[in-house]
C-alpha cells in the first residue's frame, strides 16, 4: 500500500529519476569513482538539464556525470592517456625555451634576413642588367653591317681636281681633290651670297679635300661631280646648282650637301665612318 503511494503520490517523478540506473555508451578508461570531495550540483531553477564537471571545469580528462529530473543520469569519460607531440627538433635554438619569448631572438634572425634580402637584391639587379644588356644588344646592328658603317680611302688614287665616287651605308660618297684656285674661290665667297649659310673652312679639315653625301637635299637624288653653274656639283633632276663646297648656290634644294664624319690616318689615308 506504501508502495503503490509512493508510486502513483506527488513524489513519483522524484522517486522515478533515482530508481533507474544507465550504463555509459563508451568503455571507462578511468575508472568511474566520485570522491568526498567532488559533488553533483543540481539546479533546481533548471531541472531538466544540470552538467557539473568532477573538478569544476571543462572535461580535459576524468568522467563528467549529467543529471537532471525526469531525464537518465549519464557519466562520460574523456580520454586521459593522450600524450602531446614534441617539435623541439623542429624549432630553433633560440626558441627552444619555452618561459622566453620569441621575439627575443629576433636581433639574430634580423641580421641573417637582411643578408639574404640583400644577396637577392643584388644578385636579381644584376640578372636585369644582363637582361636588359642582351635585349639592347639583339636589336644593334650585326657585325656585318658594323664592318660596312666605315670606309678607309688611299687619297693618293685621286688626282688633282677630279672627284671620286664610293659607296658608303648604302650611300654614294664623294672625295673631291681640290685645286689651290678652287679652294682660294671658295673661301671667298662671303655668307650673304649663301642661302645656307655656312663658311668652306667649318666643312673641311684639309682644305685640298673635299668629303660629302652625294645625295641631294631636295628630293634624294644624286648629284653629277664637276658640273653647274658654279663648278662643284650639279643635280640634273630639278636644277639644283652646288659649288666645290658642296654648298647650294641655285635651284631648289634647301641645304648644303652633308658632311660625313670622317678622320685622317695619315697624309694618304682616310677613314670615313
Amino acid at each position: 500500500m506504501l508502495s503503490l503511494i509512493f508510486r502513483s503520490g506527488p513524489f513519483a517523478p522524484y522517486l522515478s529519476a533515482t530508481t533507474y540506473t544507465v550504463a555509459p555508451q563508451l568503455k571507462p578508461l578511468v575508472p568511474g569513482l566520485v570522491s568526498k570531495a567532488d559533488a553533483v550540483i543540481v539546479d533546481l531553477k533548471r531541472p531538466f538539464l544540470c552538467r557539473e564537471s568532477l573538478q569544476g571545469q571543462a572535461a580535459q580528462s576524468g568522467p563528467v556525470v549529467t543529471a537532471g529530473l525526469n531525464v537518465a543520469s549519464r557519466v562520460r569519460y574523456a580520454h586521459s592517456d593522450i600524450k602531446v607531440p614534441d617539435f623541439s627538433d623542429y624549432r630553433r635554438q633560440g626558441v627552444q625555451d619555452p618561459r622566453k619569448s620569441s621575439q627575443d631572438s629576433a636581433d639574430v634572425r634580423r641580421g641573417f634576413s637582411y643578408l639574404i634580402t640583400g644577396t637577392t637584391a643584388v644578385v636579381g639587379a644584376y640578372a636585369a642588367k644582363n637582361l636588359v644588356s642582351q635585349f639592347i644588344s639583339s636589336m644593334s646592328a650585326s657585325a656585318d653591317v658594323l664592318a660596312l658603317s666605315k670606309i678607309e680611302v688611299k687619297l693618293s688614287e685621286i688626282p688633282e681636281g677630279k672627284n671620286a665616287t664610293f659607296k658608303w651605308r648604302g650611300k654614294p660618297l664623294f672625295i673631291r681633290h681640290r685645286s689651290p684656285k678652287e679652294i682660294e674661290t671658295e673661301q671667298a665667297v662671303t655668307l650673304a651670297e649663301l642661302r645656307d649659310p655656312e663658311l668652306d673652312a667649318d666643312r673641311v679639315k684639309d682644305p685640298q679635300w673635299m668629303i660629302v653625301i652625294g645625295v641631294c637635299t631636295h628630293l634624294g637624288c644624286v648629284p653629277i661631280s664637276n658640273a653647274g653653274d658654279y663648278g662643284g656639283y650639279y643635280c640634273p633632276c630639278h636644277g639644283s646648282h652646288y659649288d666645290s663646297s658642296g654648298r647650294i648656290r641655285k635651284g631648289p634644294a634647301p641645304q648644303n650637301l652633308e658632311v660625313p664624319p670622317y678622320e685622317f690616318i695619315n697624309e694618304d689615308l682616310v677613314v670615313v665612318g
